[in-house]
């Protein structure tokens, strides 16, 4: 007898979720598309682009002249006479000293200044910009049991669209 309660108490719920489930269960179905139009947005989309160019760059390099050695030495001998005549005693040497170093340098001659130019590559990054059109989603019109619904979907559903009859109990 009490296995019978049980079995029957089993049966009893088993039914009623059954019953419970098949109440509240969505049922598909499909309806046909009226129309679908795209949802456009415009980007600016910006694109780096790499220019370069040919230019000439200039610059400055200070030489000693190249092999004077008649111009120093001449240099040389003209600055110690002409420091020997100033001073006297001691003062005299170092006049005649300073002379000679001075006249070597001045026949020796100042440092050239030569001026070069060299071919170089210069680059810079540059963004163009242009505008592109970005699909955001379509707004669906549909048509099911002869009223017109419409939704926004991520795509283009095609001519027929799946929709979720709901059905459920007034009250």
């Amino acid at each position: 007898m009490n296995s019978r309660r049980t079995i029957a108490g089993l049966a009893t719920a088993t039914a009623l979720l059954a019953v419970s489930a098949g109440a509240n269960a969505a049922v598909y179905d499909y309806a046909k598309v009226i129309s679908s139009k795209p949802i456009v947005r415009y980007v600016n989309v910006k694109t780096p682009v790499r220019e370069c160019w040919q230019d000439t760059e200039y610059y400055t390099s200070y030489e000693p002249r190249r092999n004077a050695p008649g111009r120093t030495l001449a240099g040389a001998i003209i600055g110690g006479v002409v420091g020997h005549q100033f001073g006297s005693g001691r003062g005299n040497d170092a006049a005649t000293i300073a002379g000679t170093m001075l006249g070597a340098a001045i026949g020796h001659g100042p440092v050239s200044k030569v001026e070069y130019s060299r071919p170089i590559e210069r680059c810079e990054t540059r963004y163009r910009s242009r505008q592109e059109q970005r699909i955001d989603g379509y707004n669906v019109v549909y048509r099911y049991n002869g009223q017109k619904y419409s939704t926004r979907m991520p795509y283009d559903p095609g001519n027929s669209i799946k929709v979720r009859v709901d059905i459920r109990p007034a009250g």
